[in-house]
């Protein structure tokens, strides 16, 4: 490519250094020079642009061999597709078919486990409520077994204990006459306590009256003017009588 733009170069030289014709714009070249440079341009040029040529000459052929080609690939990817979504009908059917079986064995087979299951839950079910009754009837019986010995014990204790009342009888009579015997003196104590205060009231109340008899004198003396001398120690005359409320 460079020998190319090189030709190029000196036939544009070649052109511009050219003696114009006169009342022409025409020019005189060399034709010899002129001929050697085309024919080095010529040599000089790529394959590819002979290549490219003939494709620009065979495009409609090459078209037309495209479009045929493109109509047959499209037919092909059709016949292709459809064959492919038979295919995987075919496939989704049977897989649909092979689950179906599947599922119906295995509920089959659920169903079976679960009836065995539920036989042998049955009959743990007995057999663990025949162990129950059967401890039940155990525990009952050993219950009342020890329900007689507490009675059979009890009423031996009873028995003792009443063979020791005599003792406790004894204890609550010496009791009774201990405690009678508190009463008694208490009561006493609180007697002769009855006495002593009546006998120490009756002395105040002696003391008492003496003194309100001796204020009567004073006052009935202050009455008839005559003073409060000389008068303790008098009893008022009689008739004078004794006035406490005052």
């Amino acid at each position: 490519m460079y020998r190319v733009f090189e030709c190029l170069d000196q036939l544009n030289q070649i052109v511009e250094e050219a003696y114009g014709v006169p009342m022409t714009p025409n020019c005189m070249v060399p034709r010899r020079d002129v001929r050697i440079l085309l024919d080095e341009l010529r040599d000089a040029l790529p394959a590819e642009i002979d290549d490219a040529q003939d494709v620009l000459d065979q495009r409609d052929e090459i078209l037309r061999e495209a479009q045929q080609r493109a109509t047959t690939t499209v037919a092909d990817a059709d016949a292709e597709a459809t064959r492919l979504v038979e295919e995987a009908t075919g496939r989704a059917e049977r897989t649909i078919a092979d689950a179906e079986e599947r599922a119906h064995v295995t509920v089959a087979k659920a169903q079976e486990e679960a009836t065995r299951r539920r036989e042998d839950a049955d009959r743990e079910y007995r057999e663990v409520t025949e162990r129950a009754a059967a401890e039940a009837d155990r525990l009952v019986t050993a219950g009342n077994e020890a329900y007689d010995r507490s009675i059979d014990e009890a009423l031996a204790e009873q028995r003792r204990l009443i063979s020791e009342s005599e003792v406790v009888r004894g204890a609550h009579e010496e009791a009774r006459r201990v405690t009678d015997a508190a009463h008694a003196d208490s009561k006493r104590l609180r007697g002769e306590c009855d006495v002593y205060v009546d006998n120490k009231l009756a002395e105040f109340e002696d003391a008492l009256s003496t003194t309100l008899r001796a204020v009567g004198r004073d006052r009935a003396a202050l009455r008839q003017g005559a003073g409060a001398s000389g008068a303790y120690g008098r009893e008022p005359a009689e008739g004078e009588g004794r006035d406490y409320r005052r």
